[in-house]
Order: C-alpha cells, then structure tokens, then sequence
C-alpha cells in the first residue's frame, strides 16, 4: 500500500463552505482523484481546536459545530456527517504520547468548520472517515513539525494526514471589497518558494525571513497546520502547488498537496 497523501488547505472564511470558484472546484477534483482504497480515514488539525494539552476525537459520529458569528443563516444549516475511527485515533494519540507528548481521548468533541469547511469540498458526501487532532495553546512552529513527524507513520496506515489553516490570516484587515493588500502575494510567494526549495529551518523561523510576517499572521495558529503537513511528509514525494487565490483581499487560498511519485 502506498503512504496515504498529506495536504494542507487553506480554508478561508466559513462561506467558503458555500463556494464553487477555481478553489472550491479544484478541492473537488483532488478529493475525487484520491484513491479510497488507500484511504482509511483522515486526520485532521484545525486552528480552530486549541486545547491546553493534545486531545485525539474519539467521537464515531462527531457533530458539526458551527463556531462562528454573523454569518448567513444558510451557513448555520450545513451538516457534515462524517463518521469518526476510534481505533485510528487511539494510534495516533499513542504515537504521540510515545514521542514524549501530553495526549488525552476525547469522546465529545465535534469538527470545527476548519475541518468541515475543507472535507466539504474534498468529499461533499462525508464518505471518508475522519477524526481531528487538536493543537496546544502554546504551539511553536518547531513543535508543530514535530507532531506532524511523530504523526506521519499514520500515513503507512492509509490515513490522509490533513492540515486545514491559512497561508495569510489578518482578519483585521479585512474589507469586503476585493482589493489584494499587498503584503499578501509578497508572504505567500515567500512561503511558495520556500516549501519548493524545502527550506524547513527558514520556515520555521518565519517571522524572521518571510516579508510581511506579523502583518499575514498576527499570531502563529492558522499557519501552524502547514508545519505539521511540513514534518509529516516525505522529502522524495511530488509537491503540488494550488494557487487558490485571494479571497475578501487578505485570505490567500493557496494549497499544498504532497503524495508518493507516480511509477
């Protein structure tokens, strides 16, 4: 069996959810493309589950929550109904807590709509199984790297290992007319180039090498998942780059995807 894929999305504001532009679609086409048979489940990790320590959803029929305000009514309605693999995210949380990581179960929690915004497009029926993996409060870069290495032998295991964030998140420059800032192509192209070149120390330190920095990313979580999609992956893999565009101005919906090398 081949190493299930690992893929980070950006996933937008929550009416992306609605959406079916070039980024949408494109989300679509790469969840139909992905081989089932080789796919277990998904594991998934979101901004928006920020816990003291690591927890692991145990949930096998996880709700959907709906952890925003002021949106359209129709947003409210959506259901994603997914079901969860408790045996999956035990190993997970064993492989964790194995490297030296502080881990609990939890058998209540739901998706955020960083996770089901994302797994909406990919598989808009919910036929994928999918548990979360929940990040610390307190989460450096360094260390999101290291929970995406210790998560990585999943992928043997033919669990897509999913990182759901933002390449640029600063909502308080958001404006509803879709005028680009600049700052916004000058850090995305600087993370393009430096995922390309595999440029992992330079990442990490990103508020240190990349142009506009603490504008794109006020603070480190909706960039934290790409450094776990970062240390899961494998250095000989094949990078795609989906250039998702910019939404509301602020919001780049760039995308990566790294899976094993066609024969």
């Amino acid at each position: 069996m081949k190493q299930a894929p690992v893929f980070f999305v950006s996933h937008g504001a929550p009416t992306f959810a609605l959406e079916t532009g070039f980024s949408a679609k494109r989300l679509s086409e790469i969840g139909a493309s992905f081989a089932k048979d080789n796919i277990k489940a998904v594991l998934v990790v979101s901004p928006h589950w920020q816990t003291q320590h690591i927890e692991v959803m145990t949930s096998l029929a996880p709700e959907t929550i709906h952890d925003f305000y002021g949106f359209p009514t129709n947003l409210y309605s959506l259901q994603y109904r997914a079901k969860g693999h408790a045996e999956l995210a035990g190993e997970a949380a064993r492989l964790l807590a194995e490297g030296g990581l502080k881990v609990s179960l939890n058998h209540q929690r739901g998706l955020d709509h960083g996770a089901w915004v994302a797994l909406l497009h990919l598989w808009p029926n919910a036929d994928m199984l999918v548990f979360q993996v929940s990040m610390p409060a307190t989460l450096s870069p360094a260390q999101a790297y290291k929970m995406g290495q210790l998560l990585a032998p999943m992928r043997k295991q033919g669990v897509l290992i999913l990182g759901s964030g933002g390449i640029t998140h600063n909502l308080n420059d958001f404006r509803q007319q879709p005028v680009e800032l600049p700052y916004v192509s000058k850090f995305s192209q600087w993370i393009k180039q430096a995922i390309i070149e595999n440029n992992i120390s330079q990442l990490l330190a990103y508020r240190d090498f990349a142009p506009n920095a603490s504008q794109a990313h006020p603070t480190d979580e909706h960039l934290l998942p790409l450094f776990i999609a970062l240390g899961a992956r494998s250095n000989d893999e094949h990078l795609e780059v989906i250039d998702g565009g910019v939404a509301y101005g602020i919001l780049s919906m760039d995308a990566y995807l790294w899976q094993a090398k066609l024969a």
